[in-house]
This record gives structure tokens, sequence and C-alpha cells, in this order.
């Protein structure tokens, strides 16, 4: 079950202007809530709600897994892409940067295990997702269709 990181680097559509964007510092864990919530604002139009939700999970996820396992702050920014023709955001697309070189792998979580779900979450949800390296650091990014409105 999942689906693999993709191969390209964007969607079909055009970049619009971040709708999102934050930087998280690693000393406000209580920054990620806020960015949650500050994102649900963004998608209230946006594509089906079930999406919407999905993306605020999977965008916590990422800013979580960030914080915890770098060490250090990260910049979390969220695009809605054009769906082309003048048609409304029809794909968002969420980057995490951090800044320490070592990509993440996802792993299958322990039935009884509390962590090791967020980039398997990522995997599974996302209608496309990757990592790359960026000066000193990276960006671990996800892409969601908004499917029916």
């Amino acid at each position: 079950m999942g689906r693999q990181p993709a191969r390209r680097e964007g969607g079909d559509g055009h970049r619009l202007a971040p709708a999102l964007s934050r930087r998280l510092r690693r000393s406000e864990l209580a920054s990620v809530a806020e960015t949650r919530l500050a994102l649900r604002e963004v998608l209230r139009n946006w594509g089906d709600p079930g999406q919407s939700g999905v993306a605020e999970l999977l965008a916590t996820e990422l800013a979580t897994n960030a914080l915890v396992h770098t060490d250090g702050d990260a910049v979390i920014t969220a695009t809605l892409l054009e769906g082309g023709d003048g048609r409304p955001a029809a794909r968002l697309r969420v980057e995490v940067r951090d800044y320490v070189s070592w990509h993440p792998r996802p792993r299958v979580p322990e039935a009884d295990g509390t962590t090791g779900r967020g980039l398997y979450f990522v995997q599974s949800l996302a209608d496309a997702w990757g990592v790359r390296s960026h000066g000193t650091g990276k960006v671990v990014w996800f892409e969601l269709d908004g499917g029916p409105a």
C-alpha cells in the first residue's frame, strides 16, 4: 500500500505565490498547531473537505518531523497550483524546509509503537511526495489534488 516518491518536481499546474509561509522554531512546538489552523483557513474553500483534512494531517506530520528529528528550525510553505486555463486551484503543494542534509526514509511503523508514522502517512495519502536537497538542508514536500469541490 502507498505511493512511491514522485520523480517529478512539481504538479501540472502553474505556481502561484505561497498561500502560507511560516518559520517554525524548534523551541516553540506549539507553532505547529498554529500553522495547522492557518492552513485550515487557507484551504477553507479549496477542494473536497476530506482532502483539506488530509492536507492538515500531512503538513503537521512533516513539520513535526522537521522540528523533532533535526533539532533545528524549519520553514513551511503551502502553495495552491492553478488548474490551468484560469481554472481555480486544483492542487496543493506543501514544502517543509529544514537545515539538516540527511534524507528521511519511510518505514513501516510498529503496531504498538508511538512513533514512525509520519512519512508512512505521507507516502500512503499524498498524490505525490519527495525530498530534495536544498543548499544547507533539504525540502520534504507533498502534493494533493483537491478532488471534487
